[in-house]
């Protein structure tokens, strides 16, 4: 990745000298057009009507993936981050329409100027920025996935131009900026899929018969409201020296009823392991062998 951004910074630096020399051999050509009062509102009015246009199209495509059927949500929060890019640069083009003349020369002279400049003044922004139009295309994560990037866990609710937006099991918003995918590994539980799978784990006793959980943990996968039954279900069995850990993968119909959907699994479980009288592993066995 370094050797990346310092390929990125002298193509800049190129571009920047190539770009002064436009801008000497073009010394009589005015790149900046006259600034008027009338040409400062226009573009005070451009940006604030910018702004709440992007804030109309977040609160549409929110407001109509949530009334639409569930299979089709995913898809249209999805949209979402095309809309905002496709708002931001029809503002910049429209901008720079009204403060420069848009020659081919001055284009090349102030693209080139202004690019080396964010590239060393902003030089993590401008990764961010890169990284966030490449996740565009090779799709990390996108608004609805629920990912874990780092330490955060959470579904992505909001994918802008720098960063995204988190939102945790605990309801915290986290912040996190599109250059971590060149640092960080990504883990995507649904990857644009409604469902996601969940595991569910139990802890029993040795001497416990693992027939009559294994049946009894099926039972409870496929009775349960929240089950997408065309998916699989599995039970995987670990032997550990404290007993044995038993791991129910399933998946909800719906990857926001993770936490919902896993606290029903245990719940139903436990009053059916109860019913069977199953044991489970003593603490102070499993203190001892922590201790050994």
């Amino acid at each position: 990745m370094n050797h990346f951004l310092i390929q990125i910074n002298y193509q800049l630096y190129w571009l920047a000298q190539s770009s002064l020399s436009e801008i000497q051999d073009n010394s009589d050509n005015d790149i900046i057009s006259e600034l008027t009062i009338n040409k400062v509102i226009q573009g005070i009015l451009i940006l604030v009507s910018a702004y709440s246009l992007l804030k109309i199209v977040d609160k549409l495509i929110l407001w109509l993936s949530e009334r639409i059927a569930k299979r089709w949500r995913l898809r249209v929060k999805q949209f979402l981050p095309f809309l905002r890019m496709f708002v931001l640069v029809i503002t910049v083009i429209i901008l720079m329409n009204l403060f420069f003349h848009l020659s081919r020369d001055n284009i090349i002279a102030v693209t080139g100027t202004v690019a080396v400049a964010l590239g060393f003044a902003f030089k993590d922004y401008a990764s961010s920025i890169i990284a966030g139009i490449v996740g565009l295309f090779e799709s990390p994560y996108d608004v609805g996935d629920r990912v874990k990037i780092g330490d955060h866990y959470g579904e992505v609710i909001s994918y802008g131009l720098r960063a995204i937006k988190l939102q945790t099991p605990d309801d915290n918003l986290v912040t996190i900026p599109h250059n971590k995918i060149w640092t960080e590994a990504v883990s995507n539980a649904n990857a644009g899929a409604l469902e996601a799978q969940v595991v569910t784990e139990f802890y029993f006793a040795h001497e416990t018969d693992v027939n009559v959980v294994q049946k009894l943990l099926y039972r409870v996968a496929h009775t349960s409201k929240y089950t997408a039954l065309k998916l699989p279900i599995l039970v995987i069995i670990e032997e550990k020296p404290w007993g044995t850990l038993f791991k129910l993968k399933s998946y909800p119909l719906d990857a926001r009823d993770e936490f919902i959907y896993k606290t029903d699994l245990t719940t139903r479980a436990k009053e059916a392991f109860a019913k069977h009288k199953l044991t489970y592993p003593r603490i102070f066995e499993m203190e001892n062998t922590a201790l050994e």
